[in-house]
C-alpha cells in the first residue's frame, strides 16, 4: 500500500512537472485539457466504483477484454 501511495505522490509530480515545461512552451489546450481532466476524474471514480462493487472476478474480465482487444489492434496495424 505505502509503494502504490508513493508511485502516485511520483506520477502527481513528473505530470505536474510536465505541465509547467509544455505550459510555458504555450503547447497546452486550456478547453481540451480541462475537458480531459473532468472526464479522466468521471470514469476514475465510475471505475473504482465498479471495481469495489463488482469484485475481482469483473476487473479480471474488464482486464482480459481490454488487453485482448489492444493485442488485436496491434496485430491488425501490423499485419493491414
Amino acid at each position: 500500500m505505502t509503494a502504490s501511495a508513493t508511485a502516485k505522490i511520483v506520477n502527481v509530480c513528473t505530470n505536474a512537472g510536465a505541465l509547467v515545461t509544455f505550459a510555458l512552451q504555450g503547447s497546452v489546450y486550456w478547453q481540451l485539457a480541462a475537458v480531459m481532466a473532468a472526464f479522466n476524474l468521471v470514469g476514475g471514480t465510475v471505475g473504482a466504483r465498479m471495481a469495489l462493487s463488482r469484485g475481482t472476478e469483473f476487473v479480471r474480465g474488464v482486464l482480459l477484454v481490454v488487453v485482448l482487444s489492444l493485442v488485436a489492434k496491434l496485430a491488425f496495424d501490423q499485419w493491414a
